[in-house]
Formats: structure tokens, sequence, C-alpha cells
């Protein structure tokens, strides 16, 4: 039998491009979806901020009387809204 070699330098290529392609669209998708989250009605802000006067940096606790939000949104959002110096 005869040795066939198979260049797959260009199939490489084209798979190193769909890749990177689709790694760009799904960090595009994330950064829309963290950013529309990060959101906050006046209502959520105001008791976010009531809360955090209440009993500090207990994201659990406050993102437990805000429903369809979890603690890490609140962190993100008081984080993004407020200087360390503040906090």
């Amino acid at each position: 039998m005869a040795d066939l070699e198979v260049d797959h330098s260009s199939e490489d290529s084209s798979m190193d491009s769909t890749v990177s392609n689709c790694s760009g669209q799904y960090w595009e998708a994330e950064d829309e979806i963290h950013s529309s989250k990060l959101e906050f009605s006046e209502d959520e802000e105001t008791l976010i901020s009531r809360m955090y006067k209440l009993v500090g940096e207990r994201w659990a606790l406050i993102a437990g009387r805000i429903p369809g939000r979890s603690a890490e949104e609140i962190h993100m959002f008081w984080t993004s809204r407020y200087s360390s110096s503040e906090s």
C-alpha cells in the first residue's frame, strides 16, 4: 500500500477560525446577558440599599428578598454602582 499523506494544515486553520468565531460569539452573548441582568428597577435598587444598611455584605440574604436575583447578581450590582470607599 502506498503511504497517503493528507495535508490538514488548511483544515486546522479553518477549524481554529471557526472555534475562535464561536468563542467570540459566546462571550458577546454572555456580556449581553450579564449587562441586562445588572439592570435593576428603582424598587430593587432601593431595597438592596436598605438591606445593605441592615445586614451588610450578606448578598444571599439580600437576594432572598428579591425574586429572580442571585447573590452574585446583587453583589455585582452593588460593586458596579458603589465605590469601595462607600462599602
